[in-house]
């Protein structure tokens, strides 16, 4: 598998808080899904980007509900994306999702 965040995965993505780094997934699945009708190549670069994210994240984690959510989130991905949306997810709803933690990292910030 092709690494696309090397200076993330180096160490540097375990020093980011939880919400930086959903935030951070979410700007790359929010990207694949824009793109999805316009231009697939586009589209499945940053899917793969975000589930890059999300296995450094579940390789970083230790909390018991974070991975947890944090698996389930990559499944209803990989099935609205790769498969069959048995899940009936929605855009919106991963939209509605990301943006939460994308509010939460930003509040952080002006901290």
């Amino acid at each position: 598998m092709k690494i696309y965040h090397p200076k993330l995965a180096n160490g540097r993505w375990k020093k980011l808080a939880f919400a930086e780094q959903m935030a951070h997934i979410g700007s790359e699945v929010i990207r694949a899904l824009n793109w999805q009708s316009k231009n697939s190549k586009i589209s499945l670069l940053a899917m793969e980007r975000a589930m890059e994210l999300i296995d450094l994240t579940l390789a970083s984690e230790s909390s018991a509900s974070r991975l947890k959510e944090l698996c389930r989130t990559r499944e209803t991905l990989v099935d609205y994306y790769y498969g069959k949306n048995l899940y009936s997810s929605t855009k919106d709803a991963f939209d509605r999702y990301f943006y939460q933690f994308t509010y939460l990292a930003q509040l952080k910030r002006e901290n």
